[in-house]
């Protein structure tokens, strides 16, 4: 606007001063301007006034096309944000000032008086309306930039919820809880339209802002009075309770747990929405779960806690259920992180909760014959183990329970034998760990679970694990490792493990604990 005004000035005062000398001379060119003919001057209002509206008229066309738009393809809040907004009301107020102050100045013109000051107001006016038009309509496409959609939702909603500033919000406790309500929505909708829409960076912004959102208020929700936690009329309503089982809902509200089931409920409708359609959307949902439940964690919120666990829970069900190995990889991953972060904090008996979950998981997959998920899933539960030795967690002996009884004692076809495989190979893992860390005692119970397994079977595993060379797997994932890699130290710890078996008459006598021969292969 500066720069387009003083351009404006510098010609048109440039120009109309060499008029003013060329032509006659007489006086200053300021006085000469000001010598208002009250016969031009009154046409000249109402075209003034004419011009000004058709300029409003012309903003008004554009903004609308930008907000329908804008609200086709996010959300229709965005009409709703867009007059809420205070900047454009005071354009849109500019104009149509502009506008009535044009007529009215002009029935004010006599034959022989110009009102000068008001004629010069109106000029002014009308001439920062024009400067006005081409900074207002990169306004209008920032405010309704997906970004600024986002941002703006999830501010309304933080708000609401806890206040900005660090002061608490204030207003009827039931219009806040149905703000947080909407705009929870609102971002849940913005994100499921940009999934059918190809449209990845949207997505992946609405599921941050819900987190942002949600690890806000469980940092600043203890400053919050009891009566925010009571569900009112319009939060029972609402489809994502009014759904539920009525002891559901009361423990919701026993367990001041309403506003993290809201936001975990519209990441399950985002993460089923993103299933075989964007996976990596679902990585992002996994990975603000576990940020949420962190949250929780470090808190001391332990019924929020319960209720991340239970939709990682809910999570794998849906992808099992999809047959989507890919991206249970991806969850499991996460869902170990948290597990971890559960142990070092000292909550053993939640961990082996966890750990209970995902044997369950791993049987369901494995009969389901989706052998690689019961395989990570061992993996998985092996790293836990290590992390209980390393803190002396009471859960240890439970945890190392589970993931002996992760395998199930049957396999047909070759799927399931692969499975059974890596199952056996995640728990050698954690014996050699055991082994190298002086806890003999831990990887006998290892070694007393399958001291009767089939000999080639322990055979072929033995020379797998040790023909691995390389830690790094040889394509790019998540997790970045090889699972069957060892280093040199825990190698030979696995020759001692096998040298068991050979001090047991007929169990693995013919067994040879001699390296096999160097291979290149990198499972």
């Amino acid at each position: 606007m500066l720069i387009l005004g003083s351009v404006a000035v510098v010609l048109t005062g440039g120009l109309y001063t060499l008029d003013h000398f060329v032509s006659s001379g007489d006086g200053s060119p300021v006085s000469h301007y000001l010598n208002f003919s009250p016969e031009a001057v009154s046409n000249s209002i109402g075209v003034l006034s004419s011009i000004i509206a058709a300029v409003l008229g012309i903003i008004l066309t554009v903004v609308s096309i930008v907000v329908q738009l804008s609200a086709t393809r996010y959300t229709p809040a965005v009409t709703e944000m867009f007059f809420r907004d205070r900047t454009n009301m005071l354009i849109m107020g500019l104009y149509v000032v502009g506008c009535v102050m044009g007529f009215w100045i002009a029935f004010g013109v006599n034959d022989d008086w110009v009102p000068r000051i008001s004629l010069i107001a109106m000029l002014s006016m009308a001439t920062l309306g024009f400067l006005l038009m081409a900074p207002y309509f990169a306004y209008v496409f920032r405010l309704l930039s997906p970004h600024s959609i986002v941002s703006r939702i999830e501010a309304t909603a933080r708000a609401a919820a806890v206040g900005d500033g660090g002061e608490l919000p204030k207003g009827n406790t039931e219009q806040r809880q149905q703000l947080v309500l909407a705009m929870s929505e609102q971002l849940s909708d913005v994100a499921i339209n940009s999934i059918l829409q190809k449209d990845k960076i949207i997505a992946i912004a609405c599921v941050d802002a819900l987190r942002d959102l949600s690890t806000t208020y469980i940092t600043e929700k203890k400053r919050l009075n009891s009566e925010w936690f009571k569900l009112s009329r319009s939060v029972r309503h609402n489809p994502d309770f009014g759904s539920m089982d009525k002891d559901a809902v009361i423990s919701l509200e026993k367990n001041r747990t309403w506003v993290e089931f809201k936001i975990l409920r519209q990441y399950q409708s985002i993460y089923t929405e993103a299933l075989a359609s964007m996976r990596h959307l679902n990585y992002v949902v996994a990975i603000n779960t576990r940020l949420i439940a962190e949250r929780c964690l470090n808190t001391g919120n332990e019924e929020a806690l319960a209720l991340a666990i239970k939709f990682f829970n809910t999570y794998l069900r849906a992808t099992l259920n999809n047959n989507d190995v890919r991206t249970a990889y991806t969850i499991l991953n996460q869902y170990r992180l948290l597990a971890e972060a559960i142990l070092r904090k000292g909550q053993g008996s939640t961990a082996l909760a966890i750990a209970e979950h995902l044997k369950y998981y791993a049987h369901l997959s494995y009969n389901k014959k989706l052998g690689f998920v019961t395989e990570t899933v061992a993996y998985d539960v092996g790293m836990i183990c290590e992390i209980a030795h390393d803190i002396g967690s009471e859960a240890e002996a439970d945890l190392l329970k589970l993931l002996l009884e992760v395998d199930p004692t049957t396999s047909e076809g070759d799927i399931q034998e692969a499975s059974l495989r890596g199952v056996r190979k995640a728990q050698l893992k954690l014996a050699t760990y055991y082994l190298e860390s002086g806890s003999e005692s831990l990887a006998k119970l290892v070694w007393e679970d399958m001291r009767n397994e089939n000999v080639d079977r322990m055979r072929s595993i033995r020379d797998e694990l040790l023909s691995i060379e390389s830690r790094e797997f040889w394509e790019v994932s998540d997790r970045g490792g090889n699972f069957d890699y060892l280093d040199p130290a825990r190698k030979e710890k696995l020759k001692v493990f096998f040298g068991w078996f050979r001090q047991v008459s007929g169990a693995m006598s013919t067994v040879s604990l001699e390296a096999p021969p160097e291979s290149t292969s990198e499972n």
